[in-house]
């Protein structure tokens, strides 16, 4: 393979102020190329394989969060939009890299990019296990789930939860490890996702679940008031707004809320749904427990570990319900991200570069 000598990118042109705009006079990102700098001692080249779509990304361009309370710095105007992904080397001069490793890092909606070869891991997927789960169960998204559920919100086998987002990238596996790992109160049958469609919600049944809900059934909260009869103890939040508040009303004295997304409000940031149940806190005595997941990295290691082997011992369903990975044009990058935010995947959406 020759060596590239530049590479296309998509950088943000306009921080948004609700739904990024894809088309037209004013849209928020913009595609052009850039050389690429000749290779130091200890860098690598990459080729990007698949990139992972994440509902963080749509902070780090936010005009309502001030840069400082952010907990990554934001990618600002003129900057190489921000992504995870599956590189393949094509260039090294590391002194254990070398061309045709699969590594994953932050690497951006480019093409091809250099990085400094500490900073990226070495992908070797056992046998019958797609590397791009590596990106979803068996990466960041997985390892939220866990350690949401473990180390946040400390979930026991004592306790009820109630788990939104459940048909998402992290949801998925949350719901896989509260039932068959954690073990959920299997005595009342507790472990209740919700889903934005019917099909979503069996198939995370499926997982695991004794009962998921769609929350665009106009019986929702009739259902789910129904499903936590007796409360729960736990709320795993992936998606905050009007079913954050409604949870506060179905919590057990004491309960937990591990607060791991609110992508509801991600493109409302002028007009953000607010919390009308927050009295809930006070006379329950609830804790809000906010987690980032690379505050945990340093057991990043033993929980995938943990994860693969409940893979292998048929604890951890990683089939359809897994991922959903779109083959897409270099071109099309935004449109298959901005999916996240109108449900068009079931589990981790990861974009696989096909040109």
């Amino acid at each position: 393979m020759s060596i590239p000598t530049s590479a296309r990118q998509w950088t943000l042109r306009e921080k948004p102020h609700a739904d990024p705009v894809l088309e037209g006079a004013n849209p928020t990102f913009t595609q052009g190329t850039a050389s690429i700098p000749e290779l130091q001692d200890g860098q690598v080249l990459l080729k990007t394989l698949y990139l992972s779509n994440d509902p963080a990304q749509r902070t780090w361009i936010s005009r309502a969060v001030q840069p400082g309370r952010l907990y990554v710095p934001p990618v600002e105007t003129g900057e190489v939009m921000r992504a995870g992904g599956i590189g393949q080397v094509v260039n090294s001069r590391h002194s254990t890299l070398k061309p045709g490793d699969l590594v994953t890092t932050t690497i951006g909606w480019t093409d091809y990019s250099v990085h400094d070869g500490d900073s990226v891991s070495v992908i070797d997927p056992p046998a019958g296990l797609a590397v791009t789960h590596f990106l979803g169960a068996l990466g960041l998204a997985g390892f939220t789930a866990w350690y949401g559920l473990y180390e946040v919100a400390k979930v026991t086998s004592k306790d009820a939860i109630v788990i939104s987002g459940a048909a998402g990238a992290v949801g998925n596996v949350a719901v896989q490890i509260a039932k068959k790992l954690i073990g959920c109160r299997k005595d009342f049958k507790k472990v209740i996702g919700i889903a934005g469609t019917d099909d979503k919600c069996r198939g995370v049944e499926v997982l695991g679940a004794d009962v998921c809900l769609n929350y665009k059934s106009p019986s929702f909260k009739e259902d789910l008031t129904k499903a936590t009869d007796g409360f729960v103890e736990v709320y795993f939040d992936n998606v905050g707004g009007e079913i954050l508040d409604f949870m506060l009303t179905r919590l057990a004295r004491h309960g937990r809320v591990a607060a791991c997304g609110a992508i509801s409000n991600y493109n409302r940031d002028s007009d953000p749904t607010a919390l009308k149940n927050y009295f809930e806190v006070v006379s329950m005595r609830l804790q809000i427990l906010g987690f980032i997941v690379i505050d945990g990295l340093h057991l990043l290691s033993g929980a995938r570990a943990a994860l693969v082997e409940a893979w292998q011992n048929g604890k951890l369903l990683l089939g359809e319900q897994a991922e959903t990975v779109v083959d897409t044009n270099f071109s099309d990058i935004p449109r298959t991200w901005s999916m996240l935010y109108s449900g068009g995947n079931t589990g981790k959406l990861i974009t696989k570069l096909k040109d």
